[in-house]
């Protein structure tokens, strides 16, 4: 018989899909799988995470290895409290003090840690990808929300779990409204989901970002207009937070940074544009794409054993 691998349960709780995996205590990954994130997800988180890992399960056993699972970490987006496993406020998901951490492990029978989304992406990036020996970086990842992460001085930036909504960054007072309250925020100017909109809103077509993109290249105006606005407004706010922090490593996660090169060409010319004494960031694309949240809370289960 197959020896037992022990693996914990990664689930990385988006605001359109869940991403999980069974991971292994050297980051392997010998299952996964993708759904749809439930609108109704607050009504009851933890039966929605014992589903998912009930898929995993199920997937696992179609392998060769026989596994067992010893921990879980849940990664979602908005603002977190860590320490009691409890997600204060999601913009994109219609949450505030909704507990995570008691009713996943409630199911489960497992230890559960609970951790923010992209802060958990910046720190697989850290021991597994981009970001591995930086000391200063922002991790930003653009999908269907804009959120951000920060590295500094070798430790990741929590501030109580407050820090790196950059995605509510005023960029243009005369913008569209957001969801968290304000107007012009960067996230409704340059998220995937915003490009679409606003493509949409030009042309009455429906595109999805990267279709933007490939549009824009071709010479489509509205594209083009569409692309450098978002381009623009993220060149913005890396700037500003160049200028704030100091960080010299810009990773580019998420959804939007499969565009490649259409997308990381000008923003790098843009933020350079509009640094002067500043030190330049390293503009990249993040090294484990739309993996990123889910590996981070494989790191964090794996670190709180």
């Amino acid at each position: 018989m197959a020896e037992v691998s022990e693996v914990v349960a990664a689930v990385d709780v988006g605001g359109t899909r869940i991403k999980a995996a069974l991971v292994t205590a050297s980051y392997e990954t010998l299952a996964e799988v993708t759904r749809a994130t439930p609108k109704d997800i607050t009504a009851d988180i933890g039966a929605v995470v014992h589903a998912t890992v009930t898929d995993l399960l199920a997937a696992a056993a179609q392998g060769d290895r026989p596994v067992r699972v010893v921990g879980c970490g849940v990664v979602v987006p908005g603002l977190v409290d860590e320490a009691r496993g409890v997600g204060m406020f999601s913009v994109n998901l219609g949450w505030r003090d909704l507990p995570i951490r008691y009713p996943v492990a409630s199911l489960l029978g497992v230890p559960t840690v609970v951790g923010h989304d992209v802060r958990a992406g910046l720190l697989a990036e850290i021991r597994l990808g981009a970001a591995h020996g930086a000391r200063h970086a922002l991790f930003l990842p653009v999908g269907t929300g804009i959120a951000a992460a920060l590295l500094l001085d070798g430790a990741v930036v929590s501030a109580d779990g407050r820090a790196g909504e950059l995605g509510h960054l005023l960029i243009d007072p005369a913008g569209p409204p957001c969801a968290c309250g304000a107007v012009g925020c960067l996230e409704v100017i340059a998220s995937a989901a915003a490009i679409e909109r606003e493509y949409a809103a030009r042309t009455g077509l429906a595109a999805g970002a990267e279709q933007v993109a490939v549009r824009a290249a071709g010479g489509d105006p509205d594209a083009i207009a569409v692309w450098a606005r978002a381009v623009a407004a993220l060149a913005q706010a890396i700037a500003a937070t160049v200028t704030i922090t100091g960080v010299d490593l810009v990773l580019i996660g998420g959804g939007l940074a499969e565009s490649g090169a259409a997308l990381l060409d000008p923003l790098r010319e843009e933020v350079g544009s509009r640094l002067t004494f500043q030190r330049p960031p390293r503009l990249e694309r993040a090294a484990l794409g739309v993996r990123a949240g889910c590996l981070g809370a494989a790191c964090l289960a794996w670190d709180a054993r």
